[in-house]
């Protein structure tokens, strides 16, 4: 194929994305249009499969599928998950997403996904707790200094202007660069603790993304108040088993990511049976589209686990490229 029957696509690359400069608001509303569609069954979710290619390498990749049938795409995204990049200068997590026509199957566009991962990963994480946390909070408790860590707190910040956040990871260096990068967007305190406890004992919202290597029940129910939301979503769980048990309500992101998989911060709980889809209140998608209550009280402890949606991706990509589009950033690429 030549000229006008060419079949093109566009390419967003990184440094593309980071010129479009996605506003908290524009992040919010993409995603939380895609529950929206999830909610109103306008939606094609599979649970996100992996490939592991060596053990030795200690990493593996997901892969995550979906259709928004609003926005008229399917897409795919691939991300790489690998626990030591940091050593080498790279992201624990590159992505690539791709988007295609659902009618015909052409592609439409291919785009870095590493920051959409983490924005609408973010984005995620604070619209569970804006649906689910008390309207009040004012202190976050934050486990993780990954990249979608960033956005977890940017996000949640925009939504609740904390009065104290605490922020925790493993390593010492990380999390006090971590909290040097927050004060510097969002112009308050960042408070770095020593351990887990100190992090997330009494916190309105307690958000755990760590990144064990085993499995460890190194968060504590005790530390939890009454009131509080949970915001779990470690690819290893760190949560004792007792903790869904104290939950007026656990919410997710998705049943057929329940059934499925190996990773996540519930699959132990899963797996023991002290958890099961009869227990569980509802997909998060159901509260946003008005189909399921969210929080009903203050009083309420509730517990948001979410893996991570492909229609997240679909629909925080299809906003990137309309900004790119009438921004002219990018590049068109021709695929036959």
């Amino acid at each position: 194929m030549s000229g006008a029957s060419a079949i093109r696509f566009t390419w967003l690359n990184g440094l593309d994305i980071a010129h479009l400069a996605m506003t908290d608001e524009e992040i919010l509303a993409a995603v939380e249009g895609g529950l929206l569609a999830q909610g109103q069954g306008q939606t094609v979710i599979e649970p996100r499969m992996h490939l592991t290619p060596d053990p030795a390498f200690r990493g593996h990749f997901n892969v995550l599928r979906g259709y928004v049938a609003p926005l008229d795409l399917a897409g795919v995204k691939i991300v790489g998950d690998y626990v030591d990049n940091w050593q080498k200068g790279l992201p624990s997590e590159m992505a690539l997403l791709n988007l295609f026509d659902p009618r015909t199957g052409m592609p439409v566009a291919i785009l870095d996904a590493t920051a959409i991962t983490e924005m609408r990963t973010g984005a995620l994480t604070a619209l569970g707790a804006r649906y689910l946390a008390r309207k009040a909070s004012k202190i976050l408790g934050h486990v993780g200094a990954r990249g979608t860590s960033y956005w977890n707190i940017r996000l949640l910040d925009r939504l609740f202007d904390f009065t104290e956040i605490r922020v925790h990871s493993r390593r010492k260096e990380s999390r006090e660069s971590f909290a040097r990068t927050l004060e510097q967007y969002l112009g308050k305190k960042i408070i770095v603790t020593e351990d887990w406890r100190s992090c997330l004992e009494g916190a309105d919202i307690m958000v755990e993304a760590s990144r064990l290597e085993e499995r460890e029940e190194i968060f504590k129910t005790a530390w939890i108040k009454k009131g509080a939301c949970v915001i779990p979503y470690g690819t290893v769980s760190a949560l004792e088993l007792s903790m869904t048990q104290f939950m007026d309500k656990i919410v997710i992101d998705d049943f057929s990511q329940f059934r499925a998989g190996k990773f996540g911060a519930l699959r132990p709980h899963i797996d023991a049976g002290v958890i099961s889809e009869a227990n569980v209140h509802g997909e998060l998608a159901q509260i946003v589209a008005g189909k399921k209550p969210g929080r009903e009280s203050d009083d309420e402890t509730i517990l948001f686990w979410h893996r991570g949606l492909s229609l997240s991706d679909i629909a925080l990509g299809a906003a990137m490229l309309d900004k790119a589009k009438k921004l002219g950033i990018g590049q068109t690429l021709v695929y036959a």
